[in-house]
């Protein structure tokens, strides 16, 4: 690698691109990769970086906190409500980053 090609983010470029070329390659409709995607990043116990990459990418197709909420109900039972507790919490952080309003936003 060339001085020129270096970034200052390589790491993040490269989880960035390794990203874009997944969901080149796959064949579910762009919705559903996403919410598979959350589900395994909490299922692997994924590092706030990984969120990064993937919660941004959905919120660009529209997604909010009801659907990642949606998510984390769905799989609760299976990878263990403590995990989940905390990926909620790093959900509605995220939504209220992106202006989404949450639940808590709204009193409820």
């Amino acid at each position: 690698m060339t001085q020129e090609q270096a970034t200052a983010t390589p790491v993040l470029d490269l989880v960035t691109k390794m990203t874009a070329d997944s969901i080149e390659a796959s064949t579910l409709d762009p919705a559903t990769l996403m919410l598979v995607r959350l589900a395994a990043l909490v299922s692997v116990d994924a590092p706030p970086v990984s969120y990064l990459v993937n919660i941004g990418a959905a919120g660009d197709l529209g997604f909010g906190e009801e659907e990642v909420r949606g998510v984390l109900s769905a799989i609760a039972p299976i990878v263990g409500t403590a995990r989940v507790r905390g990926e909620q919490h790093r959900g509605g952080a995220w939504a209220r980053r992106r202006g989404h309003r949450t639940r808590k936003d709204v009193g409820e």
